[in-house]
């Protein structure tokens, strides 16, 4: 006989857990059945003890997010009580992490918030777009569909992710593929040639680049602890001063300027990012001023965060949102332009959705054609630093040899 540890719940929708011991599963559930309660799960005890849990492997995912989103509406809109949808959910989510966050936000519902008072409790897991997006449903009576508009922007977000780490894969793979070759080579093959140019006695006459590259070689194999912490310790200090104001500031507007049509498609995603986050706002009834806030809040990037302070002052003032976006150097003249005219037609929801689908397009394009773009320019620079290494060790011999001759 064994101890099985099970969920439930009852006719009203009341959670029940606890452990049963019992010859199988099956005689778990049919205990739990003749009680009147609706099996969730059951797992043997000793088994779930054994469970290992990896800390970065129970994040919380944009795509598990945006299902448990999407199967929330669902149950909604069959008339299920928002309690009842969550105990299902929590029960049913396979992200430990998520269910857990669902746990809690039931718990806050039972004392007498409603749903989107207690997802903003969790700002790490719910973000200001969904708690907006969720309260405006509620207002309005309209949960399901703001519910359907949440679970779409995180499936549209997580695409754009995946394209930017697409895009970043190939030349980040490139490039240390190039520091091991030549790593490797300055520490192994380097080596060699120098004591082959020590014994033919030619170390006061080397040219300058040997000199340079038997430098980096006596470093990387007598002080490669030295290397290893320090490479640590330059990432750790470069997360810190990302996380900064300053250096955030620096660094994404220096993500907008790089070349090889990279910092293009950094550009075109905040963009994507901008007016899709925008649209869904003012499409679920969000209030302007609001919208505009939680769009800054949520846009990843400093440049247009500025555009949306001066968005802010020109509709205080009265103005158009157009306007700022015109002064802005990383919103093209056509976005400001259809901005305008959407004020001018009130379909200003319409025109941030056509810009967010134009530009989630262009994305997907510049994705496609980077590869073809930095293939010759990443092919170079792993030449160019075989070549260096190379000329600089055989250009001792070639010295060698016409004083033989």
């Amino acid at each position: 006989m064994s101890t099985y540890v099970f969920k439930a719940i009852d006719v009203s929708g009341r959670q029940a857990k606890g452990e049963v011991d019992a010859e199988s599963k099956q005689s778990v559930a049919d205990q739990l059945k003749a009680k009147g309660l609706i099996v969730l799960d059951i797992a043997d005890k000793s088994r779930a003890k054994k469970d290992i849990e990896l800390p970065w492997a129970n994040r919380i995912k944009l795509g598990d997010l945006s299902v448990m989103t999407r199967q929330m509406a669902t149950m909604v809109s069959s008339g299920m009580t928002i309690l009842r949808a969550l105990y299902v959910l929590e029960a049913q989510t396979e992200n430990k992490k998520l269910a857990e966050e669902l746990v809690l936000v039931r718990k806050d519902i039972e004392a007498g918030l409603p749903l989107s008072d207690a997802l903003e409790r969790h700002p790490k897991t719910f973000s200001p777009l969904y708690v907006a997006m969720t309260r405006a449903g509620e207002t309005g009576g309209m949960l399901e569909e703001s519910l359907l508009q949440v679970a779409d922007q995180l499936e549209k977000e997580e695409s754009l992710r995946r394209q930017v780490k697409s895009a970043m894969a190939y030349p980040i793979v490139i490039f240390v593929f190039a520091m091991a070759v030549m790593l490797g080579m300055v520490a192994f093959i380097v080596p060699v040639f120098a004591g082959v140019f020590e014994e033919l006695g030619t170390g006061a006459e080397l040219p300058a680049i040997t000199q340079f590259t038997m430098g980096i070689s006596n470093v990387v194999t007598g002080y490669w602890y030295l290397l290893i912490f320090g490479t640590i310790g330059f990432c750790i200090a470069f997360s810190k001063w990302k996380k900064t104001p300053k250096g955030r500031s620096v660094w994404q507007r220096f993500l907008l300027r790089i070349p090889f049509k990279i910092g293009d498609i950094f550009q075109k995603v905040a963009l994507a990012r901008w007016s899709r986050t925008f649209s869904a706002l003012m499409g679920a009834g969000v209030p302007l001023l609001q919208a505009i806030e939680i769009t800054k809040q949520t846009a990843g990037n400093i440049v247009v965060e500025e555009a949306m302070d001066g968005m802010t002052v020109s509709v205080k003032a009265g103005g158009t949102i157009a306007q700022p976006l015109m002064d802005s150097p990383v919103f093209p003249s056509m976005v400001g332009h259809m901005v305008k005219v959407g004020e001018e037609t009130g379909a200003l929801t319409t025109m941030l959705t056509k810009i967010g689908d134009f530009y989630e397009d262009q994305v997907a394009a510049s994705v496609k054609a980077l590869t073809s773009i930095l293939e010759p320019e990443m092919i170079l620079f792993v030449g160019g630093i075989v070549g260096f290494i190379v000329i600089s060790m055989y250009l001792p011999l070639f010295s060698v040899y016409d004083a033989i001759k």
